[in-house]
């Protein structure tokens, strides 16, 4: 499988079917496409329709929905939009509140849904990092 070397290393930490999903779509991509950028793309569209980046790894998404989690996972490829950077942006409030919570986000009980999303957005970047350089 050539998207075996290609896998992010937040999906090495996650569960196996996130990685399952990753690698199907990101194979299917490569004959499609060609290696590269568009099947990383591709792959990731795919994943997030199913989970969340919460931390440095994924995570099936909240009461197993299935769907768009962002502008851009929803649109087709041309339209562009804005990324959710895998956060589940059409979650509830109390299940970002729940994440922020697991992810030690300060100040999280003052937060609105907008707050909520942008503060855990920081928290998965920082995680991702700190889990790279370990």
């Amino acid at each position: 499988m050539p998207g075996r070397q290609d896998m992010p290393s937040t999906l090495e930490r996650s569960p196996k079917g996130a990685q399952r999903t990753w690698l199907k779509a990101h194979d299917s991509a490569i004959k499609e496409y060609g290696q590269g950028r568009r099947a990383q793309q591709v792959a990731y569209g795919a994943l997030k329709h199913e989970y969340e980046k919460v931390g440095d790894h994924w995570e099936r998404k909240e009461g197993g929905r299935k769907g768009p989690s962002d502008p851009r996972s929803a649109r087709p490829r041309q339209q562009g939009g804005r990324s959710g950077e895998g956060v589940d942006e059409s979650a509830s409030k109390e299940h970002l509140y729940s994440v922020a919570r697991r992810l030690g986000v300060e100040g999280r009980a003052g937060m609105n849904k907008s707050e909520l999303l942008k503060a855990i957005r920081k928290a998965n970047r920082s995680e991702t990092r700190e889990a790279r350089a370990r």
